[in-house]
């Protein structure tokens, strides 16, 4: 690997406008980066022709003093955006072959500031999983191993691909995607920086959809500073998105003095589940005491009805998809069944979908049209919605009482092995996203931040969530645990 490869988004920007190195430079030593880490399976469509024309343009406005935030820094873009002209799977069969027309607003916004596509990156299929096993390309994997245990472990779902290749120097930065923790999970396990924005802050339009009313685009990075810089190239309002909000978008990275002196944080007592392991327990002390050290306020609050959350979620989330995923049936795009001799249109759609759709995407179909069923639609979907607007009040509570931001676990444990959690037993993988759930029901911005390792030498992260369109402040605050902890820990290189 070459130096170059190590750098953070904001070195790389910085050597570029200073001349000391080309956006091609930069572009090549990725490319060749990625060549040799197939064993991580994190890029599943290669685009090294785009990439070095995109870097030769960002070299030029470069040169012309035209440098916008992301111009000439090469990125990996998760493959449930939709790229103009490149494969975009959702990583399911049942879009293989599919290439659209259109780019995605939150993909055009990176390319319109200068970004470089190295590639799209793998994930769960249709952004269902927390471990990236239910790819149609297999499974990522994390680049970080158990002390001396060549076992290898999850990269996180659904964004592993993304956390990743950001963890392995593959790329500078990813985008990923959050519906339940997906950006913020795979980035503790990966040792990396991942936000979920506000609900609204970056546009949907051309994100393939899981569960429209929770989805949300955010960066994932090599530190706090990165994430801000890429968050605002990323952000921005879209008319083609109805939920798309029509607000400026601060300069992020301005924010971050690493000041919260006066700062009000809380810690939920809700978070303390049973059987929660000491090191995420003693990390979640630790981290409280650096903020208190930093200059902050340390308050307990309650949020009484997280117990509800992961429930009120798989009812949601199930239910939003099931209706998304209908448009899915061999007509007019992607995969179609080769029929029999007298099948009609219900045996396509029936055949197509059986073989297009995974295991864990046809559960979910199965559980959302369950609960939208005549019959079941008030004792289960109405019934989580209304306990999703008391988890929404709870935070309004505490942000009204002065909180500024809420620090809990990021996840339940640092990363397990791949095939560990089965595919018989969902229930313990669903609990992976106990800790991030309640921020999407709530359309809150939350972010991970790596702040110790645990016994086996594995990444821990720490979770910021914040007041709804303060990303600044909560990057801000991000910042200053970030560099309380002084988390510099890398995977050793065996792939």
């Amino acid at each position: 690997m070459s130096d170059l490869n190590g750098l953070t988004l904001a070195e790389a920007r910085d050597k570029l406008r200073a001349g000391d190195v080309s956006s091609v430079e930069l572009t090549k030593a990725f490319l060749g980066e990625i060549e040799g880490a197939a064993a991580l399976n994190a890029f599943v469509h290669h685009t090294p022709e785009i990439a070095l024309a995109q870097a030769e343009a960002a070299d030029a406005r470069i040169a012309a003093g035209d440098a916008p935030a992301m111009c000439g820094l090469p990125v990996g873009i998760k493959d449930l955006f939709c790229t103009k002209g490149v494969p975009s799977q959702a990583a399911s069969r049942i879009l293989e072959g599919f290439r659209p027309e259109y780019e995605s607003t939150v993909t055009q916004n990176l390319f319109d500031a200068g970004a470089v596509m190295l590639g799209k990156l793998n994930m769960d299929e249709f952004a269902m999983g927390s471990s990236n096993e239910t790819s149609c390309y297999g499974n990522a994997v994390n680049p970080w191993r158990r002390g001396n245990d060549d076992a290898a472990l999850t990269p996180g779902g659904s964004s592993g691909g993304s956390a990743a290749a950001v963890a392995a120097d593959l790329c500078l930065a990813a985008t990923g995607t959050d519906t339940g923790g997906s950006i913020r999970q795979p980035a503790a396990f990966a040792g990396i920086t991942g936000i979920k924005p506000t609900y609204g802050r970056c546009s949907r339009w051309g994100v393939v959809a899981f569960a429209s009313s929770l989805d949300q685009a955010g960066p994932m990075t090599k530190s706090v500073r990165d994430a801000a810089i890429m968050l605002e190239a990323m952000a921005g309002h879209d008319p083609k998105d109805s939920t798309s909000a029509d607000l400026p978008v601060p300069d992020f990275e301005a924010m971050l003095t690493g000041d919260i002196r006066g700062k009000v944080i809380g810690v939920p007592k809700e978070y303390r589940m049973d059987g929660m392991p000491a090191e995420i327990e003693n990390l979640w002390a630790e981290g409280t005491e650096m903020l208190r050290d930093a200059g902050a306020e340390i308050r307990d609050i309650s949020l009484p009805h997280t117990k509800y959350a992961l429930p009120t979620y798989y009812v949601i989330a199930p239910a939003e998809a099931s209706s998304n995923l209908a448009r899915y049936d061999g007509v007019r795009y992607g995969h179609r069944a080769a029929l029999a001799q007298g099948d009609g249109i219900t045996e396509m759609y029936e055949k197509t979908r059986a073989e297009g759709f995974g295991h864990e995407v046809q559960r979910r179909v199965m559980v959302g049209t369950y609960v939208l069923s005549a019959g079941f639609y008030d004792a289960y979907y109405n019934r989580a919605r209304k306990v999703r607007t008391l988890i929404k009040r709870d935070f309004e509570t505490v942000f009204a009482e002065g909180i500024d931001a809420i620090l809990t676990p990021a996840t339940p444990s640092a990363a397990f092995g791949l095939g560990e959690m089965s595919e018989a037993d969902p229930i313990a993988m669903y609990l992976n996203d106990i800790f991030t759930v309640t921020v999407n029901l709530a359309g809150l911005p939350g972010i991970a931040v790596p702040t110790g390792t645990d016994a086996q030498g594995l990444p821990l992260a720490l979770q910021l969530i914040g007041r709804p369109w303060e990303e600044g402040d909560l990057l801000n605050t991000a910042y200053a645990l970030e560099k309380a902890a002084g988390f510099v820990a890398k995977p050793a290189k065996w792939w």
